[in-house]
């Protein structure tokens, strides 16, 4: 048996999400219905870094599965591509050891979050950014991130849904970035809880826009109440980034040269 990890970019527009659910088109669902007819009805289970909820697209999303099968590493991606649906493309694969697993192997992700500031509606970002046509402070934002670096218990930044018990996670780096009509956030840090990144995002927004103060950050931390946060940004404006496994950063373009663990924020213009 050989285990092949894989790095793959999706649109989530048309998935109820990663994760298999009865009756629903799923990224993981497609994965693996493919991977069975590779194998000749066999069943191939598919393990991911995280899931992504529904509308959520990923560029570097990665996941792994055991095959028996001895296709060259190289010749994956020609073999899935040709068979999963257009939404969906494996941008390289690897032959790795049966130790590692794309979850728990972990180290650090990346989302981003992308936000389309211009007045009028864009059919073209529809899917794929969040329309947020009113006046931001990227400075205020970038103060009340700075709040956010670190390790805290981000109760208040997680959904009141999740079962997850410890929500301690530490934040190393937020980025703002605004190319012209554009603003991209990007919260890299060891781990994420269930709506983390759509809820850090709404409240950022909110401070943007003078409805919070970035001052008032701590005691949102502090009251570890979902209820103290901004609202949750919508699905289809977040992004599965990057995933590090502590060799480099899986489909970073710069080959795996960006470090984890450096804390940091800063404003690109």
């Amino acid at each position: 048996m050989q285990r092949i990890k894989c790095l793959l970019a999706y649109d989530g527009t048309g998935f109820h999400g990663y994760q298999v659910q009865p009756g629903q088109r799923t990224v993981q669902g497609e994965l693996e219905r493919v991977l069975g007819a590779i194998h000749k009805g066999a069943s191939i289970r598919v393990t991911a870094s995280g899931r992504t909820d529904a509308g959520v697209h990923a560029q570097g999303q990665v996941f792994h599965f055991d095959t028996p099968l001895s296709i060259p590493e190289e010749k994956w991606p020609v073999v899935l591509n040709t068979r999963i649906p257009d939404e969906m493309t494996i941008l390289q694969a690897e032959v790795v050891s049966s130790d590692f697993h794309s979850r728990f192997s972990v180290k650090e992700k990346e989302y981003r979050y992308r936000i389309y500031k211009g007045t009028e509606r864009s059919p073209f970002h529809r899917n794929f950014a969040l329309h947020y046509p009113y006046p931001l402070d990227v400075g205020l934002m970038e103060d009340a991130a700075a709040h956010l670096l670190g390790e805290h218990d981000f109760t208040s930044f997680c959904s009141a849904k999740t079962e997850v018990e410890d929500k301690i996670r530490t934040i190393h780096a937020i980025t703002l970035e605004e190319t012209g009509d554009e603003l991209v956030l990007s919260f890299r840090g060891n781990g994420f809880l269930y709506n983390m990144v759509r809820i850090l995002t709404g409240t950022l927004l909110e401070v943007g826009s003078g409805k919070r103060s970035p001052d008032s950050i701590p005691d949102t931390l502090a009251a570890k109440d979902r209820d103290a946060a901004g609202k949750t940004a919508p699905a289809h404006g977040l992004y599965l980034w990057k995933v590090c496994y502590g060799d480099g950063m899986a489909g970073d373009d710069t080959n795996g040269s960006f470090p984890c663990n450096q804390e940091s924020i800063k404003n690109q213009k």
